[in-house]
């Protein structure tokens, strides 16, 4: 399944260059990376214009965003990522309080369109 979500970060050229070398091939620690395999995303990307990032996750059918949370909240190595990804990433004013990234609604598929679905 795909999910695709959005934040900001602050909107400063250093704090944006942070952000982006943290995430650098071979930069995000293996911790990291492990926990997001383990929950069962198996693919994630992350795009930037401007300050906003769009997150594009694949996650296997049994991915639970609820558990994946709070495995994080027991996890020291995942609270540090998230610290230091707090200290530059500020979530959309419209957002939902529970969740620092905010989920984007489809509005459009094309296969849809071709398809005659709905």
């Amino acid at each position: 399944m795909r999910q695709v979500l959005l934040i900001d970060l602050e909107d400063e050229a250093e704090a944006i260059a942070r952000y982006e070398a943290w995430h650098a091939a071979g930069a995000v620690p293996g911790a990291v990376v492990g926990s997001i395999c383990a929950a069962g995303i198996s693919d994630m990307e992350i795009y930037r214009s401007g300050n906003r990032l769009v997150m594009v996750m694949e996650t296997d059918p049994g991915f639970d965003p609820a558990a994946k949370a709070a495995a994080d909240a027991a996890d020291p190595a995942m609270q540090e990522w998230e610290t230091l990804m707090d200290s530059v990433q500020r979530p959309l004013s419209w957002g939902s309080a529970e969740s620092k990234w905010t989920v984007a609604t489809r509005i459009f598929s094309l296969q849809q369109q071709t398809s005659g679905k709905g």
